[in-house]
């Protein structure tokens, strides 16, 4: 049977990896704590799920592309109380099933092969579903590094114009995972400037917004000029809701006319019940707070058994996550693999691109007590 070369060339996704690590050591007895994959693990509020049951009809039927009017309308209150913007619920807004098939189904939606813009940019370490879905598409691919240095950011400066003028999507994610690094409003203004002036989309991830421990982030619908920006939002970590499945893409009218064409044809489409208890979730924020403060306390566990062990911390502003430094002799993988012997499942920072060599990452969704044993363990093995 012929496969698609793209298929073939992506290999196997880095969690999976991770997954049949945690099968076999199950299988040998091994007690994990599985700080790897970043899926939350704390309850989904009571009053959402009692909203999603109330919403089960006796009659079930295919829901719409366009998501329901209510829904609608609360993603933009809830854009209008979070960043001080008007979103037009009726043409910049459409609900997505989560948002990771969105994100990969972006470029089938943007991209003309046949035209000189042709080339996606993502930036790296990242998510990898950006390059895949841009992959599927017969786009060209090109990663921007993020150092620490520059606080993670990537170098606007150095694209030439040359790259700009073939460029059709630039993605970016910020709050950032995995480095846990923030970008400034002077930033994300200056992305979307950039945006307008050479005629591609600024696409903006921004599944972690609302999970922070000092500032709330911006997002990128704040900039002045938004003509072409599009926001990627999730109630998977905000909500505790990854299983779920929704979220929502906001952008111009053209581009949400552009996805109410398409996405009909994938069937993406969150059911209704789910969408309506969205729609509790967006209008309420007690809940939110209640897991930020979950996660600031997990946080607290974990870093000063790293401090003692001379593990710093890079980036990590915001997330669910912790970008650390790995120690001076050995590369990530080791790490993450000396580590994994002891029951600890780590993320290498290799996992999310070349530029992750010399961190690793810690995903805060372990219970809070399980986060006290593995400072115990971090303690004795680092």
């Amino acid at each position: 049977m012929q496969l698609s070369p793209v298929l073939a060339a992506t290999g196997t996704y880095p969690f999976v990896r991770l997954e049949e690590a945690k099968r076999r050591l199950a299988a040998k007895g091994v007690e994990l704590i599985d700080f790897g994959k970043g899926d939350p693990r704390e309850e989904t509020d009571p009053l959402i799920r009692r909203a999603l049951v109330e919403s089960i009809e006796p009659l079930s039927s295919y829901p719409l592309a366009e998501g329901l009017p209510e829904l609608r309308e609360a993603v933009a209150g809830w854009c209008r109380r979070r960043f001080g913007v008007d979103v037009d619920p009726e043409t910049e807004v459409i609900p997505t099933y989560g948002s990771k098939e969105a994100i990969f189904h972006l470029a089938q939606v943007l991209l003309d092969r046949d035209s000189d813009k042709t080339l996606v940019l993502s930036t790296e370490p990242g998510y990898p579903v950006y390059d895949r879905g841009a992959l599927f598409a017969g786009a060209d691919v090109e990663r921007l590094p993020l150092f620490e240095e520059n606080g993670f950011l990537p170098d606007l400066d150095g694209i030439d114009e040359e790259t700009w003028s073939r460029t059709a999507i630039l993605w970016i994610n910020y709050p950032n995972n995995p480095t846990g690094s923030v970008a400034s409003l002077e930033f994300l203004e200056r992305l979307a400037a950039l945006a307008a002036e050479h005629d591609f989309l600024l696409a903006a991830d921004e599944a972690y917004t609302e999970l922070w421990f000092d500032e709330p982030p911006h997002s990128a619908l704040e900039a002045t000029d938004r003509s072409h920006v599009a926001v990627f939002q999730t109630l998977s970590k905000r909500s505790s809701m990854t299983g779920y499945r929704s979220g929502f893409v906001a952008g111009s009218p053209e581009l949400i006319a552009a996805l109410r064409q398409y996405r009909p044809t994938v069937g993406t489409a969150p059911q209704e019940f789910v969408q309506r208890a969205s729609v509790v979730a967006w209008n309420d924020e007690e809940h939110v707070e209640r897991t930020r403060e979950i996660y600031r306390r997990k946080r607290e566990v974990l870093l000063p058994a790293l401090a003692q062990k001379g593990i710093r911390v890079a980036g990590s502003e915001a997330t669910m996550y912790l970008w650390l430094e790995v120690p001076a002799g050995e590369s990530s993988e080791e790490l993450a693999a000396r580590l994994l012997e002891q029951g600890l499942i780590v993320s290498p920072g290799t996992f999310f691109g070349p530029s992750g060599e010399g961190y690793w990452r810690l995903a805060l969704v372990p219970t809070e007590a399980e986060c006290e044993r593995a400072a115990e363990i971090l303690e004795r093995m680092l």
